[in-house]
């Protein structure tokens, strides 16, 4: 369905707001800056701010859904014949690969998870967005092998694959934080994913393949 006037002018708008927020954080610290700061710069009320972002903290990761649902859309989205661990492998490798932004592979990033370690009110939310994936994960590893509620290996293999994800996180956070160029470390975590993934079991790698 095409997006409308109306829903198209609101997305510009909270992007905007979104885009106006982030270059105060970067700036001046998360902390330093108040909503009705970003209210006046991106010339809207306060009132539209929380209308975009009911938390602060919203502001600053604006595109949250998409992370938190990466994890179950790439399972959701794999081909017949592969498992739940590999597809999240391939997309892995392949958005590394590219160097992608999606992954923190981008100039500026150092700054960015920078304010991110100096305010415990990100890091906790970091924290939270993290969980909420995991679980998004182990749902569609239910839905797609029919598990019952009682039955645990969904949510350990959720775990486990929610470790592969957060352990490239860190490591390129980490590398980017040194100043360090995208490309580089692209290539050391292409070869830190050959390493996971030998450390992975025959039974996490195989698990939940799709037949269909």
């Amino acid at each position: 369905m095409a997006e409308g006037l109306r829903e198209r002018k609101k997305r510009q708008t909270r992007q905007y707001i979104s885009d106006v927020a982030t270059g105060l954080f970067l700036e001046r610290g998360f902390e330093a800056v108040t909503v009705a700061e970003i209210a006046e710069a991106a010339n809207v009320s306060v009132n539209t701010v929380y209308n975009y972002f009911p938390a602060k903290e919203d502001l600053f990761f604006d595109r949250s859904a998409g992370v938190v649902d990466r994890l179950a859309r790439w399972v959701r989205g794999r081909p017949s014949g592969e498992s739940a661990a590999a597809a999240v492998l391939r997309e892995l490798r392949e958005e590394v690969t590219a160097v992608s932004p999606r992954v923190g592979l981008m100039p500026g990033y150092a700054r960015f998870h920078q304010v991110i370690e100096e305010t415990p009110a990100l890091r906790s939310r970091l924290w939270a967005l993290a969980q909420e994936a995991q679980a998004n994960l182990e749902q569609a590893l239910r839905e797609e092998t029919g598990a019952e509620e009682t039955d645990n290996l969904p949510h350990l293999m959720a775990g486990q694959l929610g470790w592969v994800h957060g352990t490239v996180m860190t490591v390129i956070a980490r590398e980017m934080v040194k100043g360090r160029d995208p490309g580089e470390v692209s290539r050391e975590v292409l070869a830190l994913l050959d390493d996971i993934e030998d450390l992975l079991s025959e039974r996490v790698l195989g698990y939940a393949v799709r037949t269909g």
